[in-house]
């Protein structure tokens, strides 16, 4: 599967981050069709303490590189794009890559 994986700065407020992106944000990237698997994970702090460098990270899936363009550029996948700017104060990075299962 192909993925693009966003992984969002720590915000100025983690609290007005977290409920902007469940309450605001998710729905509108919900409009987006052709993904065939979305993750979200926040992140702890290791176990010394120390805080993480990213605050949450986001994964969306599709079958191909192509298919995830398509998505990205689809009117939904825009307007999820510029909602960023309301909400990932700490800065969003996008990284794209087709994952594969190592075995263990």
């Amino acid at each position: 599967m192909y993925k693009v994986t966003v992984l969002y700065g720590p915000p100025d407020s983690t609290e007005d981050f977290d409920r902007y992106y469940d309450q605001t944000h998710i729905p509108i990237a919900q409009q987006m069709r052709g993904l065939k698997r979305w993750t979200v994970c926040r992140f702890d702090p290791a176990p010394d303490g120390t805080p993480p460098r990213y605050h949450y990270q986001a994964e969306l899936y599709t079958d191909s590189r192509a298919d995830l363009e398509l998505v990205l550029n689809s009117k939904a996948g825009i307007a999820a794009n510029q909602d960023l700017e309301n909400f990932a104060t700490g800065g969003a990075v996008f990284l794209f890559g087709e994952e594969r299962e190592v075995p263990v």
